[in-house]
């Protein structure tokens, strides 16, 4: 087996513009967006997604993608071996509680990954152990321990995280890592698993088990914070000024409650700050905004404007001041280039009359890959269908133009086939929808308080799901009239929530389409065993 610390902390790496990063001064960058980010209600990704998703994050260079939790499901396990399979120049990892039946589907999962890791955790505050666990504390070591162990059967790569780290004794902290250094755990991470900590106090406890673990040196130490009191990036980056060289974050912040670290957010301030962070990351910085988008599109969760370094307003100046300041001289008020993060006008110039190979190949530079001819034909088909209703075609319509391709081929029971509404002044909107449910076409009416709520109606007076629409969002993907909307439904039914997305130039459509998408979920096949009860 190779040395475990090769792929994450060789002597010398590469930073994106050439120059040699040496290890100690090196942030590894480990992105969750597939499997925290995915703990966010209604965020489930499908397989295929998944890969495209990941595609992207190995184009944006982050050394560490964390592919999902095998032993969860089916579903995430052939999502897991699927982005192993797929990605080269990216460290795949797979998430396992440390029991072996965990550990071993992990595993298998990464078996045919060019570099794979293992990440397994076990919590070790008190009221973790004795209420959810109900093991002692030296039971916890045992099994920790044994853990770290089998995963070396696997991979020379393995990470071990205490859960709910913050809420735990120092003095047991330092006692399992110490142990399960000499097991073989190359990277330890420290969860603030409740997004308790604050970042003096953070940074603090990093630099106290560095310096009270005798055997620290043999170990990456790494955090993945929590944004329950909004503190996760602060956390994370008081974390790497006392000597944590990797950290967990996701896309946009995107994650269950209140989300995660941002990873856009870490990487620009260690960027931008380099009087105060001694360490460099390897990322193409310039492919941030891309992947945010992607992620959005297919997550159906929208950036808000204000967001940092991604948002729609993050470069914006409206204040005459400002304004003025900037065009005498950009650093008055901006403290890095839209340029330098992937913002640019990107512009497609491909039309109605474009040809296939240009529309392939405009896509391949968007990261988006066909698996066989029948798909980029459909995909084709879509953008001369969109190329007749759109005078100009952005970048970010063809990533929703993909998801919504991708949301066809994949929920297959339920298709819209033809739809008619009509709302008018003084009168109450009607809506007349035509499904195809499996392979069958079923016609329903309904009126209702507005054109969106009549089609819902009307859809429901065929499928009759039973769910109830917890959430319904509109967000134009671009600007213009004819700008192609893309709508996000959130449905629930007996405690399950599933997500919809659907794309068009015609919001009443494109809100048919992803409440069509949700119902779809609920009629798949869904068994995933939840994994644990708190979160790393």
């Amino acid at each position: 087996m190779s040395d475990p610390t090769t792929k994450a902390t060789s002597d010398f790496t590469t930073d994106p513009i050439g120059d040699p990063i040496n290890d100690q001064d090196r942030l590894i960058i480990f992105d969750t967006t597939l499997r925290d980010g995915e703990q966010s209600p209604g965020a489930s990704m499908t397989k295929d997604e998944k890969v495209r998703i990941a595609r992207a994050l190995e184009k944006l260079r982050v050394d560490v993608i964390e592919a999902g939790f095998p032993i969860a499901s089916p579903g995430d396990f052939e999502a897991v071996k699927a982005v192993a399979e797929t990605i080269k120049d990216s460290t795949v990892c797979g998430l396992a509680r440390a029991l072996d039946k965990d550990i071993d589907r992990a595993g298998e999962a990464l078996r045919n990954a060019a570099s794979g890791r293992i990440h397994t955790f076990i919590a070790t505050s008190p009221i973790h152990m004795e209420k959810k666990l109900r093991m002692t504390p030296d039971q916890v070591v045992e099994q920790a321990v044994h853990a770290v162990k089998r995963a070396r059967q696997y991979t020379d790569d393995v990470e071990f995280s205490p859960e709910d780290a913050g809420r735990s004794e120092i003095d047991f902290l330092c006692r399992i890592l110490e142990a399960v250094i000499d097991a073989g755990a190359r990277t330890l991470n420290i969860p603030d698993t409740v997004g308790y900590a604050i970042p003096h106090q953070f940074g603090q406890l990093i630099q106290t088990l560095r310096e009270r673990i005798p055997n620290s040196d043999k170990a990456v130490f790494s955090v993945h914070c929590h944004n329950d009191l909004g503190l996760a990036v602060a956390n994370s980056l008081s974390a790497v000024r006392h000597g944590a060289r990797q950290v967990e974050c996701t896309i946009n912040g995107l994650g269950e409650r209140a989300g995660n670290a941002a990873l856009e957010e870490i990487v620009m301030a260690v960027r931008v700050r380099p009087d105060l962070f001694s360490c460099q990351t390897r990322l193409d910085a310039t492919q941030i905004v891309p992947c945010s988008r992607l992620v959005s599109s297919i997550t159906g969760f929208p950036i808000q404007p204000n967001k940092a370094i991604v948002g729609a307003n993050a470069f914006a100046h409206e204040s005459g001041i400002h304004q003025d300041g900037v065009l005498k001289h950009r650093e008055t008020y901006e403290i890095m280039r839209a340029q330098d993060v992937g913002w640019s006008e990107n512009r497609m110039v491909l039309g109605k009359h474009s040809g296939r190979n240009a529309f392939r190949m405009r896509l391949q530079e968007l990261g988006v890959a066909f698996a066989s001819e029948e798909e980029l034909n459909a995909a084709f088909s879509r953008f001369k269908d969109l190329a007749d209703k759109k005078h100009e075609i952005f970048d970010e319509d063809l990533q929703a133009l993909v998801t919504d391709a991708t949301i066809d081929a994949t929920n297959e029971r339920v298709k819209l086939s033809t739809m008619r509404v009509c709302s008018e002044t003084g009168e109450i909107p009607q809506a007349q929808v035509t499904l195809v449910l499996e392979g069958e076409e079923i016609q329903g009416t309904a009126s209702g308080g507005g054109p969106v709520d009549a089609t819902f109606k009307a859809i429901e007076s065929i499928i009759e799901s039973g769910t109830t629409l917890k959430l319904y969002s509109v967000n134009a993907i671009t600007s213009g009239t004819d700008a192609l909307g893309e709508v996000t439904v959130r449905l629930e039914k007996g405690g399950r929530i599933a997500n919809g997305q659907g794309a068009d130039t015609d919001i009443v459509i494109a809100s048919a389409k992803a409440y069509i998408n949700a119902v779809n979920k609920f009629l798949q096949p869904h068994q995933r065993e939840h994994p644990q009860q708190g979160d790393v």
